[in-house]
C-alpha cells in the first residue's frame, strides 16, 4: 500500500493512503487521553479525508470509549446488543464455525434510515483473521462529482426512501431465521425496521458543505414522488455508479488496528473469505455534534 506524507497541525504523523479516501495516523498513544488540541487536529484530517486508519492500538473498551467520545457524541445503535457494562459498545463477532451469511456485506452507510443518521462508526480490530474480511469503502463526494449533470439536475432535490427492512425486519437478512441459523453476533431484529424515512439523495454535508451521494443498496429502496419504474432503473443506475473502482479502498484489517469513518461521505461493505477463522470487533456509532448556540 502506498502511503504519501502530509504535513501535520499536531504531535501525530498522516500519511495519505494511496487510494480514493483515507490516512494512516501514526505516533498516537489511545491509552492515554488526547489533549483538545490533539482532538481538533485529529477530526480536521479526518473531515477531510473521510477515513482514519490508526494502528498499533492495544487499548481497552474503556480507551475505545473515550476516544469516541471525544470525536463527537454517542450515536445510537437501533438493532445490536450492548455488551454488559459498556452501553454504547457492540460485538461485530464471527465465530470460527459459524456459517451464517457475512454480517453487513451490501454496500451501506451505517443507519442511514434513522431520522438523524450517524456521522461517524468507530470500529476496533480485536482479533482480525489471517487471511480476508477486509473492509471496502466507496468515496461519495467522487460519485457525485462523477455523474452527468443531466442526472444531477434531476437528483438534486429528489429524496431517497431508506429504511432498515432488509436487514433488521422480521423477515430481513439478520431476522428469525438468520437468528435460528446460530449467528453469535448479538442482532436484534424488530417490527420497527419497516418504516421509512426519507433522506435527501444530494446530501449537503453539513460540517464540509460538500455534496456526497447518499443511497445505497442496503437501505435505500427507491425515490420520493417517482413512478416505480423511474425509481428502479435510477437506484440501479446510482447502486453500480456509487461503487465503480475509481472510487473504492479496500482496507486490510490487522490486529489492535481502530478504524474511523464518515457515514454522510462513505459507504462501506464487509467482505468474507476468513472461514475457520474467529473475528472479533468492537464498535461505538457517534452522533452529529450539536451547533455551537
Amino acid at each position: 500500500m502506498l502511503v504519501t506524507m502530509i504535513p501535520s497541525p499536531s504531535a501525530f504523523t498522516v500519511k495519505k493512503i494511496d487510494s480514493p479516501l483515507g490516512v494512516i495516523v501514526h505516533d498516537l498513544d489511545l491509552t492515554q487521553p488526547l489533549d483538545t488540541g490533539t482532538l481538533t487536529a485529529l477530526r480536521k484530517t479526518w473531515l477531510e479525508h473521510q477515513l482514519l486508519v490508526i494502528p498499533s492500538q492495544s487499548i481497552s473498551i474503556s480507551d475505545l470509549e473515550r476516544f469516541a467520545h471525544g470525536m463527537g457524541p454517542y450515536g445510537e445503535d437501533p438493532y445490536f446488543e450492548a455488551m454488559p457494562g459498556h452501553p454504547h459498545v457492540a460485538q461485530v463477532r464471527r465465530e470460527a464455525n459459524e456459517t451464517t451469511r457475512i454480517f453487513a456485506e451490501a454496500w451501506h452507510s451505517d443507519w442511514s434510515f434513522m431520522v438523524s443518521p450517524p456521522a461517524a462508526t468507530v470500529l476496533l480490530g480485536s482479533i482480525i483473521p489471517p487471511t480476508g474480511g477486509n473492509t471496502l469503502f466507496a468515496n461519495q463526494y467522487a460519485a457525485w462529482e462523477a455523474l452527468p449533470d443531466s442526472v444531477k439536475s434531476r437528483l438534486r432535490d429528489a429524496m431517497g426512501i431508506h429504511s432498515a427492512r432488509r436487514g433488521y425486519a422480521r423477515d430481513g437478512a439478520y431476522g428469525e431465521k438468520d437468528r435460528e441459523a446460530g449467528r453469535s453476533m448479538a442482532i436484534r431484529y424488530d417490527d420497527s425496521a419497516l418504516k421509512t424515512q426519507l433522506q435527501p439523495i444530494a446530501r449537503i454535508h453539513p460540517e464540509t458543505g460538500r455534496t456526497a451521494l447518499y443511497v445505497s443498496p442496503g437501505y435505500t429502496l427507491g425515490i420520493e414522488g417517482w413512478s416505480e419504474k423511474e425509481s428502479e432503473d435510477m437506484m440501479m443506475f446510482l447502486f453500480q455508479h456509487q461503487t465503480q473502482a475509481e472510487f473504492v479502498y479496500s482496507h486490510e484489517w490487522s490486529a489492535d488496528m481502530l478504524l474511523m469513518w464518515d457515514n454522510r461521505c462513505l459507504i462501506h461493505a464487509a467482505t468474507g473469505g476468513y472461514e475457520g477463522h474467529r473475528r472479533l470487533l468492537h464498535r461505538i456509532t457517534i452522533a452529529e455534534r450539536r451547533p455551537a448556540l
